[in-house]
């Protein structure tokens, strides 16, 4: 059977072709309606299992979005969708029938246009048999803006733990809108990753949805989960969506040809991309970006004159395979070809964003006359090059790795105070160093020059966000010559388990780690590897500041919140 790529889905959805989202402008739409709410009557019960949403708010547009839960298996199902702005939806500036299709998985996506900039909108919809929570979201401003607030999420895994970090965030007031970097969903299935509590906390995953992600019917049903989550439904109910998928949201790791989780017995990748990517577009309120019909989803959201964000692919369209240390050790005598690893690592071919969406975001950057200058994206840009001994050290991990960051930071600290008997042997250990993660940036470093050169020539104030490692992490950006060109705030993960997982870890030792790891690594500012969490970003003319708010279980409903702040000024 012939597949459909992802250029030609997305050139579908553009031309109206089983079009995954409906344009609907305002012109000719009911105002100040006083008439009484409108019926939709399709012959069977319908409901709304998996709440609202709305997202990619801009100044005159956003977009809405349900699914409908029908008895039976209609090919399509009428729903009401009003939009006003007011609560009691007296004033309503939409009053419309749409339909919801079998064949897009029963959600509807409404591109609502002809709003008004920097205005609260209410929506809901409803069939005869049910009608959804009331939903919210706010307009982009524009021209003079004094503040900007963002709430920033990545990394939920639902099997991991209860969603506490989502709920914590519905006590935010004044949201402009919230960021969401990826790992929506994972494709893991029962037995896999960060599923080992899964039944304890009533968070399995169902037995027709239990092994792992391949087809559409699967990251449909995944989604279906998620959403049924009452936490995460809250919070799209609040606040519109800015989202971008990250690799799970296809397979671990992936990249534009392939993933580490993808086995050739598993059939075509591309097949199974573009089955996720479609499950994507349908459940996420999104606007897809198709433009000459490319098949990217980056793109721009402007606040008036204070921040820029642009929402940047640096997974599914161009990343090129990244490198492996074990490629470049040889087998005999376990020593690291260093001259070829540098070669291959500084090869300008190796895309990460590609020359397409890096034209597009140094032709953005340069001509913006934003204060802030933002990129929602989903992996460490701050390098993290550590002491060359520990990658053996964190690729096999023991207890005996605390002790020697401690050895290495009681070298640094001698290092620092001059001390006269420290020998080359031990100078070496501190000084030899390399990334720690070439699924991050730090694998990809001819772009992430490229970008930080831009910044620098226009003196621009870059503030970067990123997700993806589970922990929470801030970092100067620094270019190859050492010039501070801007700053990295990463957050929490959600519920996916951080490093102190991964190394297994005990809270003392965890926390040593962390205290290490800022002295060890140059650029690194702070971190936090032992809680779930998210972050809010806050910009006004003078300052960028991060507030990490961490959570403290996820393994029940009750849970307290601490907080950490950061900030960077403008120049």
């Amino acid at each position: 059977m012939k597949t459909i790529n992802r250029r030609a889905f997305l050139k579908a959805s553009f031309m109206g072709v089983g079009s995954v989202t409906t344009l609907i402008a305002l012109s000719g739409c009911s105002s100040n309606d006083d008439d009484d709410q409108q019926k939709i009557d399709n012959g069977f019960k319908t409901q709304f299992d998996h709440g609202i949403a709305s997202g990619d708010p801009l100044t005159d547009k956003a977009i809405i979005w349900t699914r409908v839960t029908p008895q039976g298996t209609p090919s399509s199902v009428q729903v009401l969708v009003e939009v006003a702005t007011d609560t009691n939806f007296t004033q309503r500036v939409l009053n419309e029938t749409t339909t919801a299709l079998a064949s897009k998985d029963y959600t509807i996506k409404i591109d609502v246009s002809g709003l008004n900039a920097n205005t609260h909108y209410y929506y809901r919809f409803s069939t005869e048999f049910a009608s959804t929570a009331t939903g919210q979201f706010k307009t982009l401003p524009i021209n003079n803006v004094s503040n900007v607030k963002l709430a920033v999420f990545s990394c939920a895994n639902y099997p991991a733990g209860h969603f506490n970090v989502y709920k914590a965030a519905l006590e935010l007031t004044e949201l402009d809108a919230v960021v969401h970097l990826g790992d929506y969903i994972y494709e893991y299935g029962m037995g896999g990753y960060a599923t080992e509590h899964a039944q304890e906390l009533n968070r399995s995953l169902a037995a027709d949805n239990a092994n792992e992600l391949l087809t559409l019917d699967d990251y449909r049903k995944r989604y279906a989960l998620y959403r049924g989550d009452v936490n995460l439904q809250a919070l799209h109910a609040k606040a519109a969506f800015i989202a971008i998928w990250d690799d799970h949201e296809v397979a671990n790791d992936a990249y534009n040809e392939g993933a580490e989780n993808h086995n050739a017995d598993e059939g075509d990748y591309k097949t199974r991309q573009n089955a996720a990517l479609q499950a994507y577009f349908e459940w996420m309120p999104i606007r897809p970006y198709v433009k000459d019909f490319t098949e990217s989803l980056y793109r721009h959201f402007q606040f008036g004159d204070l921040v820029a964000l642009y929402m940047l692919d640096t997974r599914h369209e161009f990343r090129v395979k990244p490198l492996e240390y074990a490629d470049y050790i040889d087998p005999m005598t376990g020593q690291l070809d260093q001259q070829g690893f540098i070669a291959d690592l500084s090869n300008p071919s190796r895309d990460l964003l590609g020359q397409s969406q890096l034209n597009w975001l140094q032709t953005h950057m340069a001509t913006s006359d934003a204060t802030w200058q933002v990129l929602g994206q989903q992996i460490l840009m701050t390098k993290m090059n550590i002491p060359a001994e520990l990658l053996a050290s964190l690729a096999n991990p023991s207890a005996s790795i605390a002790t020697q960051f401690q050895q290495l930071a009681d070298i640094k600290t001698r290092q620092i105070s001059r001390d006269p008997s420290l020998t080359t042997t031990e100078l070496a250990r501190i000084n030899t160093v390399a990334p720690y993660n070439l699924d991050a940036w730090d694998g990809y470093p001819i772009e992430r020059e490229q970008i930080l050169a831009i910044a620098r020539e226009f003196n621009k104030n870059l503030v970067v966000l990123a997700g993806d490692t589970h922990n929470a992490w801030a970092g100067q950006l620094t270019d190859m010559h050492g010039n501070n060109v801007g700053f990295e705030f990463a957050t929490a993960s959600v519920s996916s388990p951080g490093l102190e997982y991964y190394l297994g870890l005990d809270q003392p030792t965890a926390k040593q780690f962390e205290r290490g790891l800022t002295f060890l690594v140059e650029d690194l500012r702070f971190a936090n590897i032992t809680q779930r969490g998210f972050m809010v970003m806050e910009f006004n003319h003078q300052q960028a500041k991060s507030t990490w708010h961490f959570v403290d279980t996820i393994m029940n409903t009750d849970f307290t919140v601490s907080t950490k702040t950061a900030s960077v000024a403008a120049k």
